[in-house]
């Protein structure tokens, strides 16, 4: 039976908020209030001559847009108009931008006469993103309720993803709301037996941002467990050992070729660049703009070796460029950004910091033999009873080790301060988590129906009262609509989740958008 229907007025809210929050996003970031209040603020970051002189069209759209192209944004935009000139533009993956430009050139063109190539960029990053937030929320969503099998928790997940505290990147012209999109996407089409789709989605998602490789985990151990939990099914007798060493060789090498389809979108970009500045050829010649070339000498930015020059990267055993960018330009390394003027970027990062290890801590302490037999064993105290529903099931295991590894590896070797964007977008354990922690611990939440569970029919009624869409659209027919309009009766927990969520969501906005650092 399919578990989401498409008349779920619960997917129709979680798409309403995320419509209204995106809108709200929008709106905010181009208020001349924020623009008062706070200035721009001079920061020495990567911003290319406009080699064009702007038209009254461009000037307006900067007016209204212009907050979402800021920092890292820029090199979106740079290398959707100009491609991949610099070397340092190679940390920065081809899908987002080939996708921006396919969006300028194809569905903004009747715009070509107003608006010059960047503005319809610009544009293209605002409709896409937007796009891509409101599928990434409906993805989560319909996964959470496979996953969980608690259409409740599931149901304020989703919509504490519109209120993410990563918003701002989810808005601006960064690769946040695509890989989340595809992503959480991959996600729950392998949980409903899509294995092929599944790794087209994730294989896409690798071509957007570099710790998309890392979801290939999630193919080997779907093999795997499969494979370990149908060794233990049957009564014990002798098996015949040709057949299980047949079923084995079929499962890796159905699992591998998935993650060489997963990782292959960022190979194939290490050898483009490769050829670009260790391989030149004629055919990859790109004429560069005397302002460009300018800028390349002022701020020492390396052009392709079109010279003949090669960058060391090229000697190395393995030239793979997006490491030696990470390392050389942004100094990221093992335990290299713990320093005492990080603190402040470590504070920022404390609220996911807790939140995930809490997580994990709180899924350990639930599950620990499940944990430590890496959900590979079939207990015959659980065959034939009724699956736990919720946070602490044991579907989630495998999120869990994502969302942990990918916290260890971006506290000790990242910009710490990118951790909550980067788990914001990557894995959905931080709003399962935190619906988790509102659905048991705030009694708002409590007035009907108990948190054991599982997913109900469409005509049960909501736990909050009817349920979502049966009238209206207003905040209070969802669950967080209702805490943030009571958050003078909620609890100090609820606060203390709903603060972080919606302080970053609004903080996010206000410095981002006038240029000033945040996460």
């Amino acid at each position: 039976m399919d578990l989401v229907s498409r008349q779920d007025p619960y997917l129709q809210e979680v798409m309403w908020f995320a419509m209204c929050c995106r809108a709200l996003t929008l709106l905010l970031q181009a208020s001349a209030l924020f623009n008062l209040l706070i200035p721009d603020h001079a920061a020495d970051a990567f911003s290319p001559p406009r080699l064009a002189e702007p038209g009254p069209g461009d000037v307006l759209l900067e007016r209204l847009l212009g907050g979402l192209s800021r920092w890292d944004a820029e090199h979106f935009l740079f290398i959707a108009e100009r491609g991949y000139l610099y070397e340092h533009n190679f940390a920065f993956l081809p899908l987002y931008p080939l996708s921006l430009r396919a969006l300028a050139e194809v569905a903004l063109w009747p715009l070509g006469g107003l608006l010059r190539l960047r503005s319809r960029l610009l544009l293209s990053a605002a409709l896409l993103n937007s796009l891509c937030s409101l599928l990434a929320a409906a993805a989560l969503y319909q996964l959470g309720c496979l996953v969980l099998r608690c259409r409740k928790v599931a149901f304020l997940a989703a919509l504490l993803f519109s209120l993410s505290p990563a918003n701002v990147f989810m808005a601006a012209a960064y690769s946040e709301s695509m890989f989340a999109c595809l992503a959480f996407s991959a996600m729950w089409q392998l949980e409903k037996g899509q294995s092929c789709l599944s790794g087209l989605l994730f294989s896409l998602a690798s071509g957007v941002r570099a710790n998309g490789v890392i979801n290939a985990g999630f193919f080997l151990y779907s093999h795997g467990k499969g494979f370990a939990l149908q060794l233990q099914v049957g009564s014990g007798s002798i098996r015949r050992l040709p057949l299980v060493w047949k079923q084995l060789l079929s499962l890796a090498s159905s699992a591998l070729l998935m993650c060489a389809a997963v990782c292959l979108p960022f190979a194939l970009f290490q050898y483009y660049a490769y050829r670009r500045f260790c391989s030149p050829g004629p055919g990859l010649e790109q004429a560069v703009p005397e302002p460009l070339l300018q800028l390349a000498l002022d701020k020492g930015y390396h052009l392709a070796a079109t010279s003949g020059v090669k960058p060391p990267w090229c000697s190395q055993h393995f030239p793979v460029v997006y490491s030696y960018i990470q390392d050389t330009y942004w100094n990221v390394g093992f335990l290299r950004y713990f320093e005492l003027r990080q603190i402040p970027n470590f504070l920022l990062a404390l609220p996911v910091t807790l939140l995930v290890s809490w997580a994990a801590c709180t899924y350990v302490l639930a599950n620990p033999w499940h944990c430590l037999t890496l959900g590979l064993e079939r207990r015959k105290s659980e065959e034939g009873e009724k699956p736990r529903a919720g946070f602490c099931c044991p579907a989630v295991l495998v999120y869990m080790v994502h969302a942990t590894g990918l916290l260890v590896f971006g506290f000790l070797c990242m910009h710490v301060q990118v951790l909550t964007r980067f788990l914001g977008s990557s894995s959905p354990i931080l709003y399962w988590f935190s619906a988790h922690l509102l659905q048991e611990h705030e009694p708002l939440l409590w007035s009907e129906g108990t948190d054991d569970q599982t997913l109900a029919p469409h005509s049960e009624k909501h736990l909050l009262g009817k349920a979502p869409g049966s009238g209206g659209k207003g905040t209070s027919e969802n669950p967080l609509g209702r805490l943030l309009m009571n958050c003078r009766l909620i609890t100090p927990l609820s606060k203390c989740v709903l603060g972080f969520f919606v302080s970053y969501w609004l903080l996010g906005l206000i410095l981002h958008c006038n240029f000033w650092p945040w996460t």
